[in-house]
C-alpha cells in the first residue's frame, strides 16, 4: 500500500515505515503529524485518484527531528565590473516517519 501526498508545495510517494525529509514543519520533536492533502491512494492494486484530494483520506507520521541541509554558495558576480557578491543558504527541514495511511 502505498500513497501520493502534497507538503510544502512538493508531492511524495509513501509507504508504511518510510523515513522522509520535508518542507520545515512546526512541529515538536516526537510529534503526530497528519496529512490530509492525499492526491493517490493504491492498496492491493487498485489505485484511486482524488480531484484533487482524495476524500476521507490521511497519512499519519511521527516527527524524529528537524535539521538543516548543507550548506550551498550562491554567487554573483559581473565580469570587468569589480561586483561580487558571496552568499550561504542551509535550508530547513524536518525528518518524519511514515506509520498509517488510513483510506
Amino acid at each position: 500500500m502505498y500513497a501520493i501526498i502534497e507538503t510544502g508545495g512538493k508531492q511524495y510517494r509513501v509507504q508504511e515505515g518510510d523515513v522522509l525529509f520535508l518542507e520545515k514543519i512546526n512541529a515538536e520533536d516526537g510529534a503526530t503529524v497528519t496529512f490530509d492533502k492525499v492526491l493517490a491512494v493504491s492498496s492491493e492494486g487498485n489505485v484511486t485518484f482524488g480531484r484533487p484530494f482524495v476524500e476521507n483520506a490521511s497519512v499519519t507520521a511521527k516527527v524524529l527531528g528537524h535539521g538543516k541541509a548543507k550548506k550551498i554558495i550562491v554567487f554573483k558576480y559581473k565580469p570587468k565590473k569589480g561586483y561580487r557578491r558571496k552568499q550561504g543558504h542551509r535550508q530547513p527541514f524536518t525528518k518524519v516517519q511514515i506509520e498509517k495511511i488510513s483510506v
